[in-house]
């Protein structure tokens, strides 16, 4: 997978080491850190503000004329009111006006990455200048994806996994090289532009001729790639963009198709198909039996079936197992082939599997991979009895030769008919090989291919995992690995392309060695490769004459190059030698042999070490069902869609454009129908991104779903809004103190510092672990369960009081600043745009942005650390969660009661003490008190356990209406009642567990119901309140 697509071959593998220049420190600044702007006049802020809302509102009302109201039914306003941004100017990024009202990732994503790449962030010089520089060196390589521009959810994955990897590695200051690339994708480039060809001028590229043709690529390819780096950019990813040890040798063998073009479609019996150059169905899944005549035993045969009758001119023996004893007697006999008479051996091989069908095979070496290796162990010749176009050759005879391969399987049926050697046809199921690329029925043909000898570097590799020097992770992908490099074979890297990079093999034409075998010849240029052919014939170099090899190399020879030819070699550049080794290597799981396998043994070979000590393996991504995402199925997410949003009618149309039959084209647009009603709703990169991050690596295969994205589309909303509560509360005059002064003023200052510290440890190990899923859900629970859901409504009470005290704004914008900080790897533009809000600080030079600000490290933040303080809030959460029950189940939805707490254990009411106000607040009850533990309990109050030492009394006397909520309660209980006599009343077996669970909570609410109509009774009947005794 190169950085470029290919140019015409250049010497052997150093043909990449172009294109990528030495980087260079384009800061725009005068200083690493510049000094922060003056604060401006609020008045006259305000003024520019009051001035663009109304140029704006004028705009807004004359699009909405023009275009119409076009907004999706769960769509937000695509453009709030202050929410436009010019462009990627320095006004762009102006954030001196107050945040909008709303969160918008199209206003949010508007500027940041084109500042970010203008003050050159992402270059490693300016990585090094950092204050909190490490010296260390992180680099990587983005697996790179097709040039054909079509990227998936899947390429969505690793770019955002890798690009949260390296931020995270440039915030702690290493310098970090992350290069890119893309995939030339020989086999599908040339599909696409072929097709493009016919479809818009008629041509073939045979008529064009491979010169113009690979110009005609090169045209397609620069618009593709545009296209595919800028929805790389989209989202938020920031990449740096700047044969010697290998043998080959050639030999007839049959190529085989590498599985990632090859579908293998499973047929259970018979089955109609429609194939390209086909005027009508052609039958599969059908076993056709033929005799073979026993030579010299005029009644003796030996049936064979076969799903290929059209291969059988191309039989050249019958095969049985050695200890078949239906064909002992004719071991070493003679057959007669049943179409041209000849003699063919009956041979044994133990390949054979006497269980199936007669337990005879026929041998067609020229056709099947499995026969060709039987062929070589028994000295049988190939036939090649199928041209490359699908028509049958000269060998088959001339009442065969030209025909379409499926129709001369008609003729071959027939024919057997005739001679009174047809002996059955029955349904048989099988596997079908069907091409990804032309839908057509892939056909096995005898090529004369280049070849890489791989046990001796495949061992390398294998010692390397086994030894500890290569770690793969998760850790279960080391059995694979030992298993394949176990049994690797010889590595074909000849593709009959033109697009690619052409092999740099030069036949000598007339000229042989070693008997009669052709003379070859491998330079880096003609020139070369005359030379050595002189050397090697001994005849002046002008008098030879070259012919090329038309064929280009595999796309994955050329992309296991690619983590060492993209830093300048087989030139010792400085880049090679400040960031080869690469630290990392992070792909999908799908890649880890055709890949990861190839780097480490091209990269130990060529570089005489390991291209990489660790690899990272994400799973694969399918849909909420735990399909494969598939354009027939449609349920293929385009990362664009879920960005920016888009509309049912547009997703059909992407289907209808599609190269899917009718019949795959109506299942395809009803399931997407199904999924998307309403289309896919506007969700933005951030929360993309942090949905993709949120699958740990070792929960198996990743389910997505756009709800899910949703939801967290939502989590950035919540920690807008929490920024925009804490900028008012910090108010124009706040100053930070630096981070050593902050004290905690209170109990929940503590806390809440406290959390904010164990959120930062768990963030820096799910990083040092590469376990993303750990810092989404270290992040998601600090920001929206222990600040926006506790400690903001916890405080609003001192932030209201006049004068404010001082101690809640300072941690306010603690946990403001050091969120987001930890926030920033996974959601950068919401990070960057909420951060350059709040004050600097006064200590040191405030980072120009927050992508190079310092990471919070754990070790920083260890002093806020209380975690028995946690613990015992913990159990105030449990009594805040109790009272909100009670509230419910009174429907007292405006009434603040009165609470009271008793607990037979003093040590465990003394824990209670210190947050009685902030229980009140987070359960929206009034006053908290604690009643003595020998005290009596007050009558008519509400009352609820918590654990086994602890009662719960909330105040109902004057705030509820008994006469009204009883007859509520009682038509509850009557519900519950029923479903609970219901369940209790089905058969036992069914579901035992699942059944005792939700009768065990069935009970629990009817025994609620049956204890508040039992207070509300007592109310009734004017039983004496708490405010009496």
């Amino acid at each position: 997978m190169p950085p470029v697509p290919p140019a015409p071959f250049r010497p052997p593998l150093w043909w990449l080491s172009r294109g990528l220049r030495r980087p260079r420190l384009l800061c725009t600044q005068s200083a690493l850190y510049g000094a922060p702007a003056p604060r401006r006049n609020r008045e006259a802020k305000q003024k520019r503000l009051r001035e663009k809302r109304a140029a704006l509102e004028a705009g807004l009302t004359e699009q909405t004329e023009k275009k119409g109201n076009r907004a999706l039914p769960w769509s937000w306003p695509a453009v709030c009111h202050g929410q436009f941004r010019s462009g990627p100017s320095s006004a762009s990024t102006d954030v001196s006006a107050p945040l909008p009202p709303a969160y918008s990732p199209r206003y949010v994503e508007a500027a940041w990455y084109p500042w970010w790449v203008r003050e050159g962030f992402f270059k490693p010089e300016y990585q090094e200048r950092l204050p909190q520089a490490t010296g260390e060196t992180f680099s990587m390589c983005i697996p790179p994806p097709n040039v054909t521009g079509s990227l998936h959810i899947g390429h969505a994955l690793t770019v955002a996994v890798q690009d949260a990897l390296v931020r995270w590695h440039r915030m702690r200051g290493d310098r970090v090289l992350w290069v890119p690339g893309s995939d030339h994708a020989g086999i599908a480039t040339q599909a696409v532009v072929e097709k493009q060809l016919w479809r818009e001028r008629g041509v073939r590229r045979h008529e064009l001729g491979r010169e113009d043709f690979l110009r005609e690529v090169w045209r397609w390819k620069e618009a593709t790639l545009t296209s595919l780096l800028d929805l790389i950019t989209e989202l938020g990813v920031r990449i740096y963009l700047q044969t010697s040890g290998c043998e080959l040798y050639r030999e007839a063998v049959t190529d085989l198709v590498s599985t990632f073009q090859v579908e293998s479609r499973p047929l259970q019996g018979r089955t109609e198909l429609r194939l390209p150059g086909c005027l009508t169905s052609v039958s599969f899944g059908l076993l056709v039996s033929v005799a073979f005549p026993v030579d010299g035993e005029p009644d003796a045969e030996v049936v064979v079936g076969t799903t290929r009758p059209e291969t059988l001119p191309g039989d050249v023996a019958v095969a049985v197992h050695p200890d078949d004893s239906r064909y002992t007697h004719l071991h070493g006999r003679q057959l007669r082939h049943p179409l041209t008479g000849q003699l063919l051996p009956l041979i044994t091989d133990t390949a054979v599997q006497p269980q199936m069908g007669t337990g005879a095979v026929k041998v067609t070496p020229g056709h099947s991979p499995v026969d060709a290796e039987m062929g070589v162990r028994h000295g049988l010749s190939p036939l090649s009895v199928i041209a490359e176009d699908g028509t049958m050759t000269s060998l088959c005879g001339d009442w065969l030769q030209g025909l379409h391969r499926f129709v001369a399987r008609e003729k071959i049926v027939c024919a057997l008919r005739e001679r009174g050697l047809f002996r059955g046809l029955q349904e048989h199921p099988m596997v079908l090989p069907i091409c990804s690329r032309s839908g057509d029925v892939v056909e096995y043909l005898l090529k004369s291919q280049w070849f890489v000898r791989c046990q001796e570097m495949g061992d390398r590799a294998a010692k390397a995992v086994e030894s500890g020097a290569l770690e793969l992770w998760p850790s279960f992908h080391q059995k694979s690995w030992q298993r394949w490099f176990a049994h690797i074979g010889d590595w074909c890297v000849s593709r009959q392309l033109w697009w690619g990079h052409q092999i740099p093999a030069y036949l000598v034409v007339g000229e042989c060695v070693e008997g009669d075998e052709e003379c070859w010849v491998v330079g880096q240029s003609e020139a070369e490769a005359r030379e050595r052919a002189a050397e090697q014939t001994g005849r002046p170099g002008a008098e030879l004459t070259l012919e090329r090899d038309p064929d280009v190399l595999d796309t994955w020879f050329s992309s296991a190059l690619f983590p060492f030819s993209a830093l300048g070699w087989p030139q010792q550049t400085a880049d090679l030698a400040r960031f080869y080794p690469l630290s990392l290597m992070e792909t999908g799981s799908d890649l880890l042999m055709f890949w990861v396998g190839r780097m480490v043994m091209l990269g130990t070979q060529l570089t005489g070490q390991l291209p990489f000590s660790k690899v990272l393996l994400h799973s694969m991504v399918r849909d909420r069902q735990g399909r494969k995402m598939s354009k027939s199925l449609g349920n293929v997410l385009d990362p664009r869609d879920i960005i920016n949003g888009v509309e049912l009618q547009v997703l059909q149309a992407k289907l209808r454009d599609g190269n899917l039959d009718p019949g795959e084209l109506a299942i395809a647009a009803a399931a997407q129908k199904k999924d998307f009603p309403h289309g896919i709703p506007e969700c933005g990169t951030d929360a993309l991104r942090f949905s993709l991050c949120s699958h740990g690596i070792l929960g198996g295969d990743l389910h997505l779903c756009v709800s899910e994205v949703l939801s967290f589309r939502h989590f950035c909303n919540k920690i807008w809004n929490a920024l925009r509560f804490i900028l008012s509360a910090l108010g124009d005059s706040f100053v930070p103190l630096p981070t050593e002064e902050l004290s905690p003023s209170s109990p929940m200052d503590a806390w809440i510092l406290s959390r904010l510290a164990l959120t930062a440890q768990e963030c820096e190990r799910g990083f040092l672990t590469r376990e993303l899923s750990h810092v989404t859900h270290a992040l998601y629970h600090f920001w929206l369960h222990s600040l926006c859901d506790v400690y903001l409504e916890a405080v609003k009470p001192e932030l209201s009081r006049a004068p404010c005290p001082p101690g809640p704004p300072q941690v306010l914008f603690s946990c403001a600043d050091v969120g987001l900080r930890l926030l920033a790897p996974l959601m950068p533009f919401l990070a960057e745009e909420l951060w350059q809000r709040l004050p600097p600080r006064l200590d040191g030079s405030p980072a120009p942005s927050i992508c190079v600000a310092p990471y919070p490290s754990a070790c920083s933040l260890e002093p806020w650390r209380q975690p028995e303080l946690e613990r015992c809030f913990s159990r105030v959460q449990e009594a805040v969660q109790v009272l909100r029950a009670l509230r419910a189940t009174y429907q007292l939805t405006k009434a603040r009661p009165q609470v009271l707490l008793q607990s037979t254990n003093p040590g465990e009411q003394r824990l209670f003490q210190p947050f009685l106000e902030p229980l009140g607040t987070l359960s929206h009850c009034g006053a908290v008190g604690l009643l003595p533990p020998d005290a009596a309990a007050p009558s008519g109050w509400a009352q609820a356990p918590l654990g086994d030492t602890i009662q719960i009394y909330m105040e109902l006397q004057g705030l509820v209406d008994p006469q009204s909520q009883l007859p509520r309660l009682a038509a509850r209980r009557q519900k519950l009642q029923k479903q609970f006599d219901s369940l209790l009343a089905r058969p036992s077996s069914e579901g035992v567990v699942a059944r005792q669970q939700k009768l065990a909570s069935l009970r629990l609410e009817l025994s609620k119901l049956d204890q508040a109509a039992c207070h509300l009774q007592q109310l009734l009947d004017g039983a004496p309140g708490v405010r009496e005794l």
